[in-house]
């Protein structure tokens, strides 16, 4: 009996050996579990912080791309009436050099036709001082005055 008491004994002990490095091992694994769930918070814990700045940094790009897409269309406005004008000037520059242009030919044509008036004056101008000399000839009356600019005939007194 006391054999069977022994080895019972014996048993208790090995049982609680066996235990002692059970629970050792179990708490070996909750201290890991518990190193491995901070770490795993800490992580999410960065993560959400990076999620919150990546998230704060998408919306500033989504306002400033809706400031930009604002800003887009009025300048996209403002080269649509740019290139109107433009257009209207281009049309008011052709018109203008087209009036130019017949104007200096109108121009050129009169300055032509003056210049051929001119010629023709002084022609008519000599032939009608010619003609004057040939039909009014100068007589002087017996003083030596011009009869037709004082209205005497010549003889007569």
């Amino acid at each position: 009996m006391k054999k069977v008491l022994l080895e019972m004994e014996d048993q208790k002990n090995s049982y609680e050996q066996k235990a002692k490095e059970s629970l050792q091992k179990v708490l070996e694994e909750k201290m890991s579990a518990e190193q491995q769930l901070q770490s795993a918070q800490r992580s999410l814990a960065l993560a959400e912080q990076k999620c919150e700045e990546w998230r704060s940094q998408y919306e500033a790009l989504k306002e400033d791309w809706k400031s930009l897409g604002t800003q887009h269309r009025e300048l996209e406005s403002q080269l649509h009436v740019l290139q109107s004008k433009l257009q209207g000037a281009d049309s008011r520059d052709l018109q203008m050099n087209q009036a130019l242009r017949l104007l200096e030919n109108e121009h050129q044509e009169l300055q032509a036709k003056i210049e051929h008036l001119q010629g023709d004056r002084e022609l008519y101008s000599s032939d009608t001082q010619h003609l004057q000399e040939a039909m009014w000839p100068m007589a002087l009356d017996a003083d030596g005055n011009d009869c037709y600019s004082t209205g005497s005939v010549p003889g007569q007194q």
